[in-house]
């Protein structure tokens, strides 16, 4: 394990520590505070196609931000886990419309529309346990969203890249490996912060 895995793996245990100590209240409140702090960035207001995905366990809730979006008219996609742990895509019809599927994990009935679906995008949820001041993310460590990052560079396109954070997650430093790719924002309830590495 080199040095930069060895950080991250400390990094992602304090932070999930951390996250297992908040109570409903915090997750509640922070919820509806990133539903709004979301609408009101222009990367996902403005967007026609986001690719999100649903929150699950003390993850910061995007719930009720794809539920906006989605009234919106905003077409949402989300991410059902393939057994190689890559991404397909289906699009989002509501709470109602989303089943159990494994690791937890709720995703969206009907039809599939392939890895390939995320490059149509205006805008990619991501989800994290941190970022940086340079827009670095720090993942789960499944590299799922390494695949998507790697699928967009090679398709050429360049979607606004978002990822929701509680405020204490906003770290001075996010251990950094070559296949690891700035994000544009990050999205806490208090506010939006925007990162210039992430298209220089």
């Amino acid at each position: 394990m080199t040095p930069e895995m060895s950080e991250k793996t400390a990094l992602r245990s304090r932070l999930l520590a951390a996250r297992a100590a908040l109570d409903a209240d915090s997750l509640a409140h922070t919820a509806d505070s990133l539903a709004r702090q979301g609408l009101e960035l222009a990367e996902l207001s403005e967007a026609s196609t986001v690719a999100a995905y649903v929150s699950v366990g003390r993850e910061p809730g995007t719930r009720a931000l794809l539920d906006a979006l989605h009234a919106r008219g905003v077409r949402v996609l989300l991410p059902v886990l393939l057994p190689d742990n890559d991404l397909d895509w289906a699009a989002y019809d509501g709470p109602g419309r989303l089943v159990k599927a494994g690791r937890g994990l709720l995703e969206p009935l009907g039809p599939r529309l392939g890895p390939e679906a995320v490059c149509a995008t205006d805008a990619v949820l991501l989800p994290g346990l941190a970022v940086d001041g340079r827009g670095m993310r720090l993942g789960r460590g499944g590299g799922s969203y390494d695949r998507v990052l790697a699928r967009l560079a090679r398709a050429g396109v360049d979607p606004a890249l978002v990822v929701l954070l509680y405020a204490d997650e906003v770290v001075t430093r996010v251990p950094e490996e070559p296949h690891d790719h700035p994000v544009h924002a990050v999205v806490t309830p208090e506010g939006v912060t925007r990162f210039r590495t992430a298209t220089a």
